[in-house]
């Protein structure tokens, strides 16, 4: 089993003077280490409207490398502005995946439009930046969306760059469940792959295996090569129910040859909810990063990021 030490909350925008754009949550943390800081990128929303709806939006933080818990900065507009009227993006880009090229940026974003009878559909854009704080959108429309195949919500963006192939793991829905006359969805893990990062090939199969359920949702699935495989950290949750610390997500682990084959051992993971405190109904969304030879997952805690993200040191790195 892996052995984790929680080091704490790390940021909460409602703790600071933050823009009204991020005005609460941060969710989905994407780390880009420099020389002396690390620049973490994530999601946040305004305060809802008057029909309690949010959109959401893609900020940064940047902390020290030394001191987790010193931020340093925090920015003051959003990286993306929302899509305009009937755009696939128009109500929200969450979350957001960024890889940091040898002169630019590329940010792949799960852009939300509103719909009638279920409350959200979902698909992937992509934008480009030189300096990784101003971004602009590749086109109007997605790069990947639902298809014959995968017919709603493509989101969960996270990309990968190996062997000068780009790998874009995602979450692809697969049916809504009424939960209390609620639709809630269920999303599988899936991959893509391109020579480009423009043109993408779908693999078009589940990546991981239910454990929990038929319809246990998945989501976040991000992927690292360390010690000879690819590791792939996870969330998952029961279809229904599930905003408590009983049914909520929970990090799930799985490892490959391959990228295509993978094999699920949550029971290796070693990191779950904490007794109190601000994660102690739910942890998702897991990020693994790499800082001086030392592993470490920023993460989720209570109401998927609306208390904000923290960190975890793994202390055994040699037993992946």
């Amino acid at each position: 089993m892996l052995h984790w030490q929680k080091l704490g909350k790390i940021f909460d925008p409602q703790d600071w003077q933050t823009p009204s754009w991020m005005h609460s949550f941060a969710q989905a943390p994407c780390v880009i280490p420099y020389d002396n800081f690390l620049r973490v990128y994530f999601s946040c929303r305004p305060a809802p409207d008057s029909k309690g709806s949010y959109v959401s939006y893609c900020g940064f933080i940047e902390i020290d490398n030394d001191n987790f818990f010193n931020i340093r900065r925090i920015s003051q507009k959003p990286l993306l502005e929302l899509g305009g009227l009937g755009m696939f993006d128009e109500f929200g880009t969450y979350p957001i995946s960024v890889l940091h090229l040898k002169n630019s940026y590329v940010a792949y974003y799960a852009g939300w439009t509103r719909c009638e009878s279920v409350p959200f559909n979902v698909a992937i854009g992509r934008a480009e930046s030189l300096n990784g704080e101003t971004f602009t959108k590749t086109g109007k429309g997605p790069v990947l969306s639902y298809s014959v195949d995968e017919p709603f919500v493509i989101s969960g963006p996270k990309i990968r760059k190996f062997a000068d192939k780009w790998y874009l793991f995602y979450i692809s829905g697969t049916k809504w469940v009424l939960d209390k006359n609620k639709p809630e969805p269920v999303y599988k893990i899936r991959l893509a792959v391109s020579d480009d990062g423009l043109t993408w090939h779908k693999v078009n199969k589940d990546l991981i295996e239910s454990r929990i359920e038929a319809d246990e949702a998945q989501a976040s699935p991000d992927v690292f090569f360390y010690n000879g495989k690819y590791h792939m950290f996870f969330c998952y949750r029961y279809s229904t129910n599930y905003r408590n610390s009983n049914f909520g997500y929970r990090i799930g682990y799985a490892w490959s040859e391959d990228m295509l084959t993978w094999h699920r051992n949550d029971s290796k993971v070693g990191l779950t909810i904490s007794e109190t405190g601000w994660d102690s109904e739910m942890i998702s969304y897991p990020h693994i990063f790499e800082l001086n030879n030392k592993l470490y997952m920023m993460y989720l805690g209570n109401g998927v990021g609306k208390t904000g993200f923290g960190i975890a040191e793994l202390l055994n790195k040699e037993q992946l």
